[in-house]
């Protein structure tokens, strides 16, 4: 993570990008259908579709700030995942029900696709300059948001959600929900 004796803001963003990457795989691991889909309760949020968000939050986020394809459409994952959810669904503002309709066959779905969204947001993060992280990504925010910014809440976000992942992982494994 060091260069010449200095550390670079795109290495630490390349650490906690990684971290994801690992937690993800941590809370899917061994995990069954049922488990992947237990919901605590009827309003509440299932693994896969906490990881599913997640990772369609990062690909879109990522594409949108690199000006790079979304690895959901361009890889055919969209296609793989066969959901009944319009193609630029990102599980933002989802109904219980719409909650309800992300389903998997198996962990490996999830993990497969992250995995290649967390390739794409590393080749993305490698060609960072430090100069970078000031371009402006979003306008439609006051003050408007830059690529650091955008990164920084992206990777706080994704964090949220695996965690929650992890907790309910524990709930339904001890509960047998």
């Amino acid at each position: 993570m060091r260069h010449g004796g200095r550390m670079h803001a795109k290495d630490i963003l390349i650490d906690g990008y990684g971290r994801i990457q690992e937690e993800v795989h941590a809370a899917l691991d061994g995990l069954g259908p049922d488990e992947l889909h237990s919901r605590p309760a009827p309003d509440a949020n299932s693994i896969a579709w906490l990881v599913w968000h997640l990772t369609r939050v990062q690909d879109d986020h990522i594409a949108d700030a690199f000006d790079l394809d979304q690895v959901w459409l361009s890889q055919d994952w969209q296609k793989r995942f066969g959901l009944d959810l319009p193609h630029h669904d990102t599980g933002y503002g989802h109904t219980p029900a719409k909650v309800a309709k992300v389903r998997v066959e198996s962990a490996d779905l999830l993990t497969g696709y992250y995995d290649a969204v967390h390739e794409q947001t590393l080749g993305a993060l490698r060609g960072l300059a430090a100069k970078d992280l000031e371009r402006v990504v979003d306008v439609r925010w006051d003050p408007p948001v830059t690529l650091g910014v955008r990164l920084v809440s992206v990777l706080s976000d994704d964090l949220q959600h695996i965690g929650q992942a992890a907790y309910l992982r524990g709930l339904v494994q001890s509960a047998d929900l």
